[in-house]
């Protein structure tokens, strides 16, 4: 099972053909390989970790359903993700949502650091100190999934897909099928307001020297 997923995914024409065919092995690499980042990105449509899970098994199951048409026209992944977050908007719409973020909190994001900061947020946190607690980095995860919730719907989703899934510029605008100028306002204003809301949390904390 997930043979692949060690080492990464083989090309695109080879897994089509491999879930074309009905391969169990393929399609557990996928599983394994995205099915973590789908859960969140749904959950930032959806108000439970329940109806995320819902999503990610109905895209799984339009992916099975629908592999026959794939026509290259886009990558694998951002094929999977469009349905994804299509789902989860039909979803998302029946329902009431309230703070969606909270898987974030639990398990700190994909790629996240020690001090519970995205690697993809790197370069915004410049000369900010690093939490030296598991307690502290705890308490950091906390603030950016409620800075993350603060956002407007558009602009969270665009910076879990670029920098909590680590997607491109490109891959964000086929999935969220919006412009590259559209794609680059979004992830600014959302970073800017998260680097605001952890730069002022930082400077409260800060020892006197």
């Amino acid at each position: 099972m997930g043979s692949f997923a060690g080492g990464g995914l083989p090309p695109d024409d080879v897994v089509v053909t491999a879930l074309r065919a009905g391969d169990e092995t393929m399609f557990a690499a996928l599983l394994d390989t995205w099915s973590g980042g789908m859960l969140r990105v749904a959950r930032s449509y959806v108000s439970t970790d329940h109806s995320a899970e819902e999503v990610v098994q109905d895209t799984w199951l339009a992916v099975i359903g629908g592999i026959d048409a794939f026509e290259s026209r886009s990558s694998v992944k951002t094929w999977i993700y469009r349905i994804l977050v299509n789902t989860a908007k039909k979803r998302g719409a029946r329902e009431s949502r309230t703070l969606p973020w909270s898987s974030f909190e639990q398990d700190g994001a994909a790629g996240a650091g020690p001090d519970g900061v995205p690697a993809g947020w790197k370069e915004l946190a410049e000369g900010w100190p690093t939490p030296e607690s598991e307690a502290l980095a705890s308490e950091v995860r906390g603030l950016i999934a409620e800075g993350l919730a603060r956002l407007p719907p558009r602009q969270r989703i665009v910076i879990t897909l670029r920098d909590v899934e680590g997607c491109t510029s490109e891959e964000v605008c086929e999935i969220l099928e919006i412009s590259a100028a559209n794609q680059r306002v979004l992830l600014h204003r959302a970073r800017t307001a998260v680097r605001g809301w952890l730069a002022g949390y930082f400077e409260s904390v800060k020892q006197p020297e």
